[in-house]
């Protein structure tokens, strides 16, 4: 039961003056249709209000206020000329002019002879100080009771800024007293207010410092909802703890002989990752690990010591891949060992029809393949497996959170292994995946050369372009990325398919295309000629971002770098450099470039590490655009912004962790006003998960 102390929050916002049943409705979709909706909806800016010049000094574009007297109405001749009120004080004249005006209104709220104060933006035209529909004409009584220092709200079609001021103003005086739910001695050194206090100050801001991330009141709303948020997150990762799982011991025979198959020795980073998993697949708790793996840092090897392990207990595994290009990769890649160890195996996607398809899922259905390796062809309904017990997930941001259930599901208690090769910030990974154990993996393979990267105008597109043929001469395989498929009037971009052309014109039959609106099939036989060597220029769109491996391929053209984000930079320049060969890069842009396409293009030419290019493109993107907040699970805060509240989230996860071991149960005087925390970000459902034990 939600605690009654916060009934008052949770009243419909149509209870607050001026929203009716129709403006109710608009706010359910736009901010949410209680009063706490309204409240965790944050100003965006302020208007300062303190400006009351003489009108003889008021300086032209700045909002001002005034105390006059109303003179006269001058009401147009004409419809598309504007409604004027002749304004005057002991300092001047002020007119004030409407547009589409009601004249009756007009004459209402400022009747000739009365006094107002009158507040807007002013400006003058021909020597005469106007204010073009003012913000406010109000009997000095009613403008007082406005803030001085008065918020401005982001608002959606048909909601008017006033009617929300005014409501949210309205809901102030009715803030309940809650019990505190931040740990007191870290409370009193950050020297933050109470929440009441906090939401108060928020929407009455009384200097204009009170935007910043870092007022004490935004940075104490802001903790208060990352900390539910981690506080939810560790309640499920516990919940999922008490499943019963299985164990898998660790036997270790087939992994010692895939040892002995490898041309390469396994990194640091590569044995620490094992070892983690290895533990976790040991106990019999459900393991739900992310591994997170720089670009070629070796997940697959990974992937497969884990599945393995699965397999000697007398388990299934299975490998999914976000697209049919990668499940065939993998296929290929991890297949021939799957062989020389005597593993049985298939590739399921959703080509596999008919007869083949029939069959496929009897062989798994009846546990005579040990490992599957498909796309999301391997979730679907008719799939069954004999006995699931490792589900590795490549590329996690790809799919949802409701598809890896979907695959872990097929089984019971099922370990989950999710892998990504888009480094995350640390700040992110507590954010999105903190409900699971995390292996990072920032080492490449020994021998790896490091990727000269150049930055290059297209202006100079035909030097580059003349060039790749002393490259094709040495034998070197190359790519050229562009953003779009087809050239669109709308989007002055380079389309795939006339770079094609333009490439075929100097190098014939030796250039290929590869795009997204292809058939499977068609740009499985094009990847085909590009590994066996027959095209020695693969132009494709960003299709090609995740997961490809053609080691010969040496050079990455990528034209219009600088529409590109710098993760996205990184998983493309990083299908180079995967030989013995020295590779290279060239970030074609074109100018003049913004400071964040310049400081983006300049990361990329100074480093290679992914996780610290992940920082920098958090700090110039933000989180949403970082993870790609819908395919993510990234959740959406309202009241913290994860790049100006990074700082907070390693404090917020220590307190929980700290509070979880004191009071599990959230039984004492601030475990109860946490249970409150809770409710009020509405997270019901970690409640249930402290009531069932």
């Amino acid at each position: 039961m939600r605690p009654s102390s916060l009934t008052p929050l949770f009243k419909d916002a149509t209870t607050l003056p001026g929203i009716g049943p129709k403006l109710g409705k608009l706010l359910s979709a736009f901010t949410g249709d209680k009063i706490i909706d309204l409240l965790h909806h944050l100003p965006s800016n302020l208007i300062d209000r303190q400006y009351r010049p003489p009108l003889d000094e008021a300086e032209d574009g700045h909002i001002a206020t005034f105390e006059v007297e109303v003179v006269k109405h001058e009401v147009p001749p004409r419809r598309n000329l504007p409604y004027r009120i002749l304004c005057r004080n002991d300092s001047g004249f002020l007119s004030l002019l409407f547009f589409r005006a009601r004249g009756d209104w007009l004459t209402k709220a400022m009747p000739e002879g009365a006094t107002r104060i009158v507040s807007g933006r002013v400006e003058r035209f021909r020597d005469n100080l106007q204010i073009v529909h003012p913000d406010h004409m109000l009997p000095k009584p009613a403008f007082e009771a406005l803030p001085i220092i008065e918020p401005v709200y982001p608002l959606t079609a048909g909601l008017s800024a006033k009617i929300l001021m005014k409501a949210i103003q309205a809901a102030l005086p009715d803030l309940p007293k809650l019990g505190e739910w931040q740990e007191p001695t870290w409370l009193e050194q950050q020297k933050w207010p109470s929440w009441q206090e906090a939401v108060a100050l928020a929407h009455r801001p009384e200097a204009l410092d009170a935007l910043d991330p870092q007022h004490p009141a935004r940075a104490r709303l802001a903790y208060d909802e990352l900390l539910a948020h981690q506080l939810v997150l560790a309640l499920v990762r516990r919940q999922r703890r008490q499943m019963a799982g299985r164990a898998y011991p660790e036997i270790g025979v087939l992994a010692q002989k895939l040892g002995t198959l490898l041309p390469f020795a396994l990194t640091g980073s590569q044995e620490q990752a094992v070892a983690d998993i290895r533990t976790d697949m040991a106990e019999p708790v459900r393991m739900l690990r992310l591994l997170q793996g720089d670009v070629g840092s070796g997940k697959t090897v990974v992937a497969v010591i884990s599945m393995l392990q699965a397999v000697e207990s007398g388990a299934q595994a299975a490998l999914m891949a976000p697209t049919e290009i990668l499940a065939r990769q993998h296929a290929e890649t991890v297949g021939p060992w799957l062989d020389a160890l005597g593993v049985s195996w298939q590739l399921m996607t959703a080509r596999n029809k008919g007869k083949l398809r029939k069959e496929s899922l009897a062989a798994l259905a009846q546990g005579e393949v040990q490992i599957a390796i498909g796309t999301h062809a391997l979730f679907q309904d008719d799939v069954v497996f004999a006995d699931l017990g490792l589900a590795v997930v490549d590329e996690q941001h790809r799919f949802g959170v409701q598809q890896r259930m979907a695959l872990s599901s097929k089984g019971e208690g099922v370990d989950v292994l999710v892998m990504t090769a888009t480094p995350i910030p640390r700040t992110l990974t507590l954010t999105a995946y903190g409900d699971m154990d995390v292996s990072r993996m920032p080492d490449k393979p020994a021998g790896r050369l490091p990727i000269d990267t150049r930055v290059i105008s297209m202006d100079r597109y035909s030097d580059v372009a003349q060039g790749l043929g002393n490259a094709m001469r040495e034998g070197a395989r190359i790519y050229w990325v562009c953003p779009l498929v087809s050239e669109s009037e709308l989007v002055d971009l380079a389309a795939a398919e006339d770079r094609a052309k333009d490439l075929q014109k100097l190098y014939g039959s030796k250039v290929g295309l590869v795009h997204g609106q292809m058939r499977a099939a068609d740009k499985d036989t094009v990847m085909a000629q590009f590994v066996a060597g027959e095209i020695s220029i693969l132009v494709a769109t960003t299709v090609i971002e995740v997961g490809v491996n053609v080691p010969e391929a040496t050079v990455m053209v990528i034209e219009h770098a600088e529409r590109f984000g710098l993760a996205q930079l990184h998983q493309l320049r990083g299908r180079v450099g995967r030989g013995l060969e020295k590779s290279s890069c060239v970030l074609l842009y074109r100018g003049p470039l913004g400071e964040t396409s310049k400081a983006r293009l300049s990361i990329m030419r100074d480093t290679e590490d992914g996780f610290r290019i992940a920082e920098e493109d958090l700090r110039l993107r933000g989180a949403g655009e970082v993870l790609g907040t819908r395919q993510s699970g990234l959740p959406l805060f309202r009241l913290a912004n994860l790049e100006a509240h990074a700082d907070l989230l390693p404090a917020v996860h220590d307190d929980v962790k700290l509070l979880l071991e004191r009071d599990p149960q959230l039984d004492s005087l601030r475990g109860q006003a946490l249970r409150s925390l809770l409710y009020l970000f509405r997270r019901d459902e970690a409640i249930r998960f402290l009531q069932s034990g």
